[in-house]
C-alpha cells in the first residue's frame, strides 16, 4: 500500500541493525523514513534495500555538492536504487542542479530531486561567518528560487520559511521540513523549530521527525500523537 503521510522518520542510527530495528516497530503505510550520511556512509545500498524490502520509501538524505557531472551521476545511482526522494545543495549552483535534472529526465527516472537551502543549525552569525550577508530567510528565499528555476521538485527548508516559500514558489513545490518537534519533544540541537500542525499549516508538504519518535519508547504511540495533533 502506498504511504500518502507527509512524515518522514530520520534513521539516524550508527549501523544497519540499530536502524532496521526501528524500522521494524514503524508502518510503512504510515511514514517514510530518511538515510543520512553516517547510515549510508556505514551501510551503503544494503540500507536502503532492506527498507523497500519492509515497503519503506527511502528518502537518501546525502546532500551532494560537487561539479556538475559527479552530482548528476550520484542522483542517478540513487535514483536507479529506486529511492522515493534524494537531495542536493542548491548552492552548488544552477549548472549543477540542472545536470541532475536532465540526468534523471534523460532516464525516465521518478525520484524526487530536492535541494537543501540553509541548515536548521544555522543562524544568521553562522552565516555571517561564511560570507553569507543577511538574513537566513532571505537566503533560503533565494536559493529557493534558483532551485525551482533550475527544476527541483522542492526544497529543505525551515517551516518558519514555508509560508513565504509557498508564496513565492507555489504549492506543488515540494517543502521538506526538518526540525520538527511536537509538543511533547524538545527542541535539542535545532534552532528553527515548529511543531508538526504549525508546519504544516505554514505550508510545509513533509515533515522530518528523528528523536521525538525515535528515541521514543514506544515509536510508534509517538507516531500516532503526531499524528493525533496534525489532526486537530
Amino acid at each position: 500500500m502506498p504511504c500518502h503521510s507527509p512524515l518522514i522518520i530520520a534513521l539516524d542510527h550508527p549501523s544497519l541493525d540499530a536502524a532496521l530495528c526501528l524500522a521494524d516497530r514503524l508502518d510503512p503505510t504510515r511514514c517514510r523514513v530518511k538515510v543520512g550520511k553516517e547510515l549510508f556512509t556505514r551501510s551503503g545500498p544494503d540500507v536502503v534495500e532492506a527498507l523497500h524490502g519492509r515497503g519503506f520509501g527511502v528518502f537518501l538524505d546525502l546532500k551532494f555538492h560537487d561539479i556538475p557531472n559527479t552530482v548528476a551521476g550520484a542522483v542517478q545511482a540513487a535514483a536507479e536504487q529506486g529511492v522515493w526522494m534524494v537531495n542536493v545543495h542548491a548552492s552548488g549552483g544552477r549548472r549543477m542542479m540542472e545536470a541532475a535534472r536532465e540526468r534523471l529526465d534523460r532516464h525516465g527516472l521518478t525520484t524526487h530531486l530536492i535541494a537543501v537551502t540553509v541548515l536548521t543549525s544555522l543562524e544568521r552569525e553562522d552565516l555571517a561567518e561564511v560570507g553569507v550577508t543577511g538574513s537566513a530567510e532571505a537566503q533560503v528565499e533565494r536559493l529557493a528560487r534558483l532551485a525551482k528555476e533550475s527544476g527541483m521538485s522542492g526544497v529543505v527548508c525551515s517551516a518558519q520559511e514555508a509560508s513565504r516559500l509557498r508564496e513565492r514558489c507555489g504549492e506543488d513545490f515540494l517543502k521538506v521540513t526538518p526540525g520538527i518537534r511536537p509538543r511533547f519533544a524538545a527542541a535539542d540541537d535545532q534552532r528553527r523549530v515548529m511543531t508538526p500542525r504549525e508546519a504544516q499549516r505554514a505550508g510545509s508538504t513533509h515533515l522530518v521527525v528523528g528523536r521525538p519518535v525515535t528515541q521514543a519508547d514506544d515509536p510508534m504511540a509517538a507516531l500516532s500523537a503526531i499524528e493525533q495533533e496534525l489532526a486537530q
